[in-house]
């Protein structure tokens, strides 16, 4: 798995590689099962802190994506709670949609960018 932290980014970097741990899932480039990278390996691979990957890590198994297992690390575990995921889907969305219509973005451009992203990640 290739991860690629944008240093210049306003983004976090904890949330960087969140996002892209979570596009490999989307797009099948890690599976469930699979063991992500020890906290030190990543952080020396990336060149970044341990405690920011750390801190990723953390957020992605309390959003259900890994569980941390003391013999294999970091592991792909999906928490297969659609309600919930839905739930917060919608928060997001709102917010997002949000902006769209302050830029007149119109509801058929949304729909044609829903499917694109859709189409990237192979699914239904």
């Amino acid at each position: 798995m290739l991860i690629e932290i944008d240093f210049n980014s306003d983004e976090a970097l904890y949330v960087q590689l969140q996002n892209q741990i979570i596009l490999g899932i989307a797009t099948d480039m890690i599976k469930e099962g699979d063991a992500l990278p020890s906290v030190r390996q990543l952080a020396d691979t990336v060149g970044i802190n341990m405690h920011t990957v750390n801190k990723a890590y953390t957020i992605l198994k309390q959003e259900g994506f890994i569980r941390l297992d003391r013999r294999r690390g970091a592991v792909i575990a999906l928490d297969v709670d659609k309600a919930q995921a839905l739930l917060k889907m919608r928060e997001n969305l709102r917010i997002l949609l949000a902006r769209g219509c302050c830029k007149n973005i119109s509801r058929e451009e949304v729909h044609a960018l829903v499917d694109d992203i859709f189409d990237e990640y192979g699914k239904e």
